[in-house]
């Protein structure tokens, strides 16, 4: 199943509730896992991003809306990134030759 890499930032309204961050992660790994979402780990950071969150999903689309869905209640902005397994790079590198 394909890797994400989802690197998050709070809005201001994301930051105002911080004190229910751990819960709003569990609540959201809770609902997107009838889409076949599964979080790996959950990292609060400090830097560039607030948090930043592994996961395997079926599909980009798959990704893509359980985000939508997640940014559209005004907490977080995100970036998302495929990641490849060193077994799915070889594949890529066998294509690339």
């Amino acid at each position: 199943m394909p890797s994400y890499i989802i690197l998050m930032n709070w809005t201001d309204q994301g930051v105002k509730s911080f004190r229910d961050s751990v819960d709003r992660s569990e609540a959201a790994e809770v609902a997107l896992s009838p889409a076949g979402i599964t979080f790996k780990d959950v990292y609060w950071t400090v830097g560039a991003h607030d948090l930043i969150a592994t996961l395997e999903a079926p599909d980009e689309e798959t990704v893509a809306a359980a985000l939508l869905t997640l940014a559209a209640q005004g907490n977080l902005r995100t970036t998302t990134l495929r990641a490849f397994t060193a077994s799915e790079m070889r594949g890529v590198i066998a294509k690339a030759t």
